[in-house]
This record gives C-alpha cells, sequence and structure tokens, in this order.
C-alpha cells in the first residue's frame, strides 16, 4: 500500500479546525485584540464531547441522525479530495460526481434536522441554506466543468494533479476565473463574511448558525467538526488550483499545501475583518456574478 494515500485525510482529519484558529487570530490581530488560542477549535470540541446532549420531545430520529450523517458523508468527500498533486485515497473515473453529491448529502441531513424540530426559526434558515446552495452549485460544478476540460479526466485526483505551471500558461485566464468562482463558493458553502457570519445571533440575518441552534453537546461537535472538514475539502480543491506545487516529493509537496491553507486561512479572516456582510438580497447577485465567472471561463477553453 501507497502511505502516501494516507497523507490527504489524516492532514485533513487533524488539521481542519485549526483553519478556524487561524482565521479567528486573524479576526483579532485586525481588530487589535490578542484573540483564542490556536488550538482553541480542539479544546471547544473536546469540551462539546464531554457534555451530553438535550433533545425536544417533538423531534424525531431524523433530528438525532442529522449531525452524524452529516459527518459521515463530509469525511467520506474528504477521502475523496487529493492533497495538493497527492492522489486521495478513493480516487476512480467520476469521482467528481460523488464528491459534490455528499457535499449536498450532508447538507440535505442538516436541513432536515433543522425542519424536525417544528421551529418556524429553523425553518427560516433551511430555507435561506437551500437557497444560497442552489445559487452556488452552478458555479462549482461549471468551475469542475473547466478543469474537467482542462485535465481531459473526470477523476479529482487527476484533475488537480494535472494542473501545473504549464497549465496556468497555457489556460491562465480561464483558471484565474475559476480560482475566483472557487473562492466565492467557498465563502458561501461555508457560512463566511459575505454571504453569512459564523458568528451572529441576530435572528434577522442568521443563515447557518440558526439551523443547529437545537444540537447540544456531541452532536452539535459533530457539526462543528464536520464544518471545519468542509472547509478543509473546499481549501483543498482552490489551493490545489492555485498552487501547483508538483516536485515529486511528497515533503516538499505537503509543506506547500499546507503553507498554502495557511494563507488560506489569514485570506478569510482578512476578507472578514475588511468588509461587512451582504444583505441577503444582495447575496443572489454574488453568487451569479461567480457562475458568470466560471461560464466565461468554460468558454474560453472551449474556444
Amino acid at each position: 500500500m501507497d502511505w502516501s494515500l494516507l497523507l490527504s485525510p489524516v492532514a485533513g482529519l487533524l488539521g481542519a479546525p485549526a483553519l478556524f484558529g487561524v482565521i479567528n487570530r486573524t479576526k483579532a490581530f485586525f481588530a487589535g485584540r490578542h484573540g483564542q488560542p490556536l488550538l482553541q477549535p480542539y479544546y471547544d470540541l473536546a469540551k462539546l464531547l464531554r457534555k451530553g446532549a438535550t433533545y425536544s420531545r417533538t423531534t424525531t430520529w431524523i433530528f438525532r441522525a442529522g449531525p452524524i450523517v452529516g459527518l459521515a458523508a463530509i469525511g467520506t468527500a474528504l477521502v475523496i479530495t487529493p492533497l495538493g498533486g497527492a492522489a486521495s485515497l478513493l480516487a476512480f473515473p467520476g469521482d467528481l460526481v460523488l464528491w459534490a453529491y455528499l457535499l449536498c448529502l450532508a447538507r440535505f441531513a442538516t436541513v432536515l434536522a433543522a425542519l424536525d424540530t417544528g421551529s418556524s426559526f429553523e425553518g427560516m434558515g433551511a430555507s435561506r441554506e437551500v437557497l444560497f446552495s442552489a445559487l452556488a452549485e452552478p458555479a462549482l460544478l461549471l468551475g469542475l466543468a473547466v478543469l474537467v476540460r482542462q485535465a481531459h479526466s473526470f477523476s479529482l485526483s487527476s484533475i488537480i494533479g494535472s494542473i501545473s505551471a504549464q497549465a496556468w500558461v497555457r489556460e491562465g485566464p480561464a483558471l484565474g476565473l475559476v480560482a475566483i468562482a472557487l473562492g466565492i463558493v467557498l465563502l458561501a458553502e461555508n457560512a463566511r463574511i459575505p454571504v453569512d457570519d459564523p458568528t451572529t445571533h441576530l435572528e434577522l440575518t442568521m443563515i447557518h448558525e440558526v439551523m443547529v441552534l437545537d444540537h447540544s453537546g456531541p452532536d452539535f461537535a459533530c457539526i462543528q467538526y464536520a464544518a471545519a472538514l468542509k472547509l478543509w475539502i473546499f481549501g483543498a480543491l482552490v489551493i490545489g488550483l492555485v498552487v501547483p506545487v508538483r516536485s515529486g516529493h511528497w515533503a516538499v509537496d505537503l509543506a506547500a499545501f499546507l503553507a498554502g491553507m495557511l494563507g488560506l486561512a489569514v485570506l478569510v479572516g482578512i476578507i472578514e475583518s475588511s468588509m461587512a456582510r451582504l444583505r441577503l438580497l444582495r447575496v443572489p447577485k454574488l453568487l451569479v456574478g461567480a457562475t458568470a465567472l466560471a461560464v466565461i471561463a468554460l468558454v474560453l477553453v472551449l474556444v
């Protein structure tokens, strides 16, 4: 067995929560504060796992299964996600379709769990989540279509592995547009500013956070950990595109990938520190704009 195939899932499972720590410290730096420890997300997960869970009498097994199914789907998507130029543990032709559907399954489970509470408040958040995800999906799929065309492969590992400095020389404008579109999708799918504010508690502006208000203890830990893994997965896709280091030495490639993920987390923190959350009516325009960028990129690689 090629042990290098374990790099991607192991790095994601261990390092994903650290992205939240880097983002929070970056935001604290720009606010003139010291901020939380970088390992605070790990401490929070450990604290939640030690607590008990509280369930409403109005909920069913769907509410309890939601966090577990969501984490399982995201964890499986992580196994398909390559680490830079290194192949993923589970790679086969067409795996990018399964990858996209696993992300959809995780959201579907979270939305069902929110609706199972019978709360109109959580129903409002679920409705917004589904709307924005439906608008972000075309940008994601069209961006992947551009990469498929560029690599002439339907495997995510082969697609990311084929991206190199020479590919940027040949298809630089198209890849640049795809990188911007996927960056916007990353912010939208992970409930980050300017699409959503993960720290807000205002009823009229909450989107993702409102769906998980009734979860507690280990269930909420599953949701938080799945959110960290999801950020890692989308970050790995963007970094694999933008930082095409393919030296052939796994240590060098891993160091470049981790440096890129660190830079991405800092960039997200800078974005959240330098701009405000968009009004709900303007978020669809941003996501449609990302789709337009992906369409232009697809036209560029087809002509």
